[in-house]
């Protein structure tokens, strides 16, 4: 059905693919599937905020965070499945929709907390900005 799935997580919160994972999983299981997943590590917010870090600290973080990835994907995810890892950086909706594209992606499965009418008023979610904003079907996992 699908051939290319995108799953997005976050490295730091287990319960980003907790649950979406084996969903990601038993999409990619189909013959001829693959499975992207992506972790995407959050840019500064400003260029104030960037100033106060050193300059090495990026590329750093990008490191630890293709290591990480990597031990997750080999811990989780079954040889059978043909998978894929990516680490972005930048804005994190950004990111994804910029993967979903270059992937090639034509389902996209990820994480969402329950919504919360307050924060999602003041800073938005990950999860609904690309939800609007893709031009692939999203499979929206509850957790």
């Amino acid at each position: 059905m699908y051939k290319t799935i995108l799953l997005t997580i976050d490295l730091e919160h287990e319960a980003s693919w907790k649950q979406a994972l084996p969903v990601a999983i038993d999409f990619a299981k189909a013959p001829g599937a693959t499975l992207h997943i992506l972790a995407v590590v959050p840019n500064y917010g400003s260029a104030l905020v960037a100033s106060e870090f050193p300059s090495s600290y990026l590329e750093k973080t990008l490191a630890k965070a293709k290591a990480k990835l990597a031990a997750m994907v080999a811990e989780h995810v079954p040889a059978q499945v043909k998978a894929i890892s990516h680490v972005g950086a930048g804005r994190v909706h950004e990111v994804i929709l910029e993967y979903i594209d270059s992937s090639g992606a034509d389902l996209v499965v990820m994480a969402s907390h329950a919504p919360d009418r307050v924060r999602e008023f003041l800073v938005g979610s990950n999860a609904d900005r690309v939800v609007r904003r893709s031009p692939v079907s999203i499979h929206v996992v509850r957790c």
